[in-house]
């Protein structure tokens, strides 16, 4: 069956219904990854999104369970140029498309992907509806317009807290959901931590009771300054002294609660290969990356030091907060996808959470 993506331009982009196909709006992004889109398509991160692939065939090798960031896919739909339909891999347990209907979420394949994502880098990032009914363009366009991201965090967090790897001897760590994928917690339990994993909803008041040796700060969805709630709860943590490392929504919640401000870019950053330079050892990593809103260098309280930058645009990448155990990367240290590159972060983290002093001190 043919659809459209109509994105709020007026532009229209034909392709072929796939998937759990229905009419759907959404903000529309794109990702550049060659593999990982199990990743991607299960990252909390991009609740209330459409995906965009840039890379020409999605599904190659099928489904493999134990590759999901969370229990659930997460975007409103997945737009790609082909949709591999015969999957070659041993570890595959069935293919993309029966899952993508299993899990009610809509596909369209056959989409000139180049162009279309040209146009997103040009025009910056849109909000779109995926249809089969275009009689009524102006209607469309118009639904479009109205799209608006609301309550995603709360939609992709835990509910009640959650507490992992109690048989390990290692630190304590409180991990604040805030729409987290599984490898932050996997790379903690993996290096003997007890994790335990609290909604985005709770108090820095509940979090600090437990006496946790150290805190993190997960990734999410959205615009941080919805997040009012959070910001106040990292605020406190913040001055409670804590070890704490904070990783993308995480880091821009942390700049906020300390006076800084935040900005929306004009596509993001979503894949798995953009450099990001520490400046300190003079020394640049590739890093996987999904955000779509950035911290402003300008505004961050005396005490903060930018330490980390993107390479392609000098964005901020990473913050260290001078005389407190706190620093806060953009970027995931703990891939999936990969690269695996700043994967050494968690070791510099627990390095804190031990000494309670912060490393770039």
């Amino acid at each position: 069956m043919q659809a459209w993506l109509v994105l709020e331009d007026g532009s229209i982009w034909a392709g072929e219904a796939r998937g759990a196909f229905r009419e759907t709006t959404c903000e529309v992004v794109f990702n550049t990854s060659m593999t990982g889109y199990l990743e991607v398509l299960t990252d909390p991160s991009y609740a209330g999104q459409g995906i965009v692939m840039t890379y020409p065939m999605i599904g190659n090798y099928g489904v493999e369970p134990e590759d999901f960031e969370s229990g659930r896919l997460q975007p409103s739909c997945f737009i790609v140029r082909e949709l591999c339909d015969h999957p070659s891999n041993f570890r595959c347990a069935g293919t993309l498309e029966d899952l993508l209907r299993t899990q009610g979420i809509p596909c369209l394949s056959g989409v000139d992907t180049r162009a279309l994502v040209k146009k997103l880098r040009e025009g910056g990032t849109m909000r779109g509806v995926l249809t089969d009914d275009v009689s009524d363009l102006e209607k469309q366009i118009a639904k479009a317009r109205d799209y608006a991201l609301a309550d995603v965090v709360e939609s992709v967090s835990v509910i009640e807290k959650i507490e992992r790897g109690v048989q390990n001897a290692g630190a304590s760590i409180a991990l604040l959901d805030c729409g987290t994928k599984n490898n932050i917690a996997r790379s903690l339990l993996e290096r003997g931590c007890r994790v335990t994993q609290y909604p985005c909803s709770a108090t820095a008041a509940e979090i600090l009771a437990a006496e946790h040796d150290a805190v993190m700060l997960s990734n999410g969805p959205g615009d941080p300054t919805d997040c009012k709630g959070a910001i106040a709860a990292v605020r406190e943590i913040y001055h409670s002294d804590i070890p704490t490392f904070a990783i993308c929504l995480g880091h821009q919640l942390s700049a906020l609660a300390l006076g800084g401000s935040t900005c929306r870019m004009k596509y993001g950053h979503r894949g798995a290969n953009h450099p990001v330079k520490f400046l300190a050892e003079d020394r640049t990593y590739l890093s996987s990356q999904n955000h779509g809103y950035m911290v402003q260098a300008e505004g961050l309280p005396a005490n903060a030091e930018v330490h980390c930058i993107n390479v392609n645009d000098g964005t901020v990448e990473g913050v260290c907060y001078h005389g407190k155990p706190y620093f806060t990367v953009q970027f995931h240290p703990e891939a999936s996808p990969g690269p695996k590159d700043t994967a050494f972060l968690f070791d510099v983290f627990l390095k804190m959470a031990e000494t309670g002093k912060n490393p770039w001190d």
